[in-house]
Parts: structure tokens; C-alpha cells; sequence
């Protein structure tokens, strides 16, 4: 497992122990990528995953750029056009993992860009 899938199961798992479906992983298109694709009651969840052995540049959440939101959402309305979903409702989450101990911390902001 190369290390950004190994961040993405680990988000994966911290997601899924908060009451989120899991629905699909790295939803690619050649302009952007979903790195997971989440259920939370009827709302459907397009999650950026962000690791950072330290906080010191910045923190995970500063690490989506605008260039990187587009791509995104251009990925996100790629999904929703190819599966057409039952959603009520969409949002967009980014889980930021740093280490913490012997483990890891999640910085989860639900809602982080519209």
C-alpha cells in the first residue's frame, strides 16, 4: 500500500468509527480525484485526505488549494453525473492526519469548502 492509500484507510476507518457508509475510494477522472466518497445519513460526503508529519508549514486543512477545490469538484460532478445518486444533499470534508504518540490525530472539518 503506497502511502497515500495508506492515509486514505486510515481516514477510511476513523470515518466509518463516526457513523459515516462507505460508498468508494479514489474516484479518478483525468481531471481530479475523489480520495474517498462517503455516506453520512442522506448526505453523500467527497473526502480530501491530508497528511502532515508536522504542522509546522501549515496545517493539513491549508494543504487544498483552490486549484486542488476545482479539481475536486470537477471530480465530484464527474460522480454524480456517472452514478446518479439518491442524495439529498452533498459536502465536502478534509480529514488531516498527523502523528500524535504512538498514533495518529484526525483533524476532521466537515464543510470545509462549498
Amino acid at each position: 500500500m503506497n502511502g497515500g492509500r495508506h492515509w486514505e484507510a486510515l481516514a477510511r476507518k476513523f470515518l466509518v468509527s463516526q457513523g459515516l457508509r462507505f460508498v468508494e475510494a479514489n474516484f479518478a477522472r483525468r481531471f481530479g480525484e475523489i480520495d474517498l466518497i462517503m455516506q453520512d445519513g442522506t448526505t453523500l460526503v467527497f473526502v480530501e485526505v491530508k497528511y502532515r508529519s508536522s504542522e509546522r508549514f501549515g496545517s493539513s486543512l491549508e494543504q487544498v488549494t483552490p486549484g486542488k477545490i476545482r479539481k475536486i469538484k470537477l471530480a465530484a460532478q464527474a460522480y454524480l453525473q456517472s452514478r446518479e445518486p439518491e442524495v439529498e444533499a452533498v459536502r465536502f470534508d478534509v480529514v488531516g492526519i498527523s502523528p500524535e504518540g504512538t498514533g495518529y490525530k484526525f483533524n476532521w472539518v466537515k464543510g470545509a469548502f462549498q
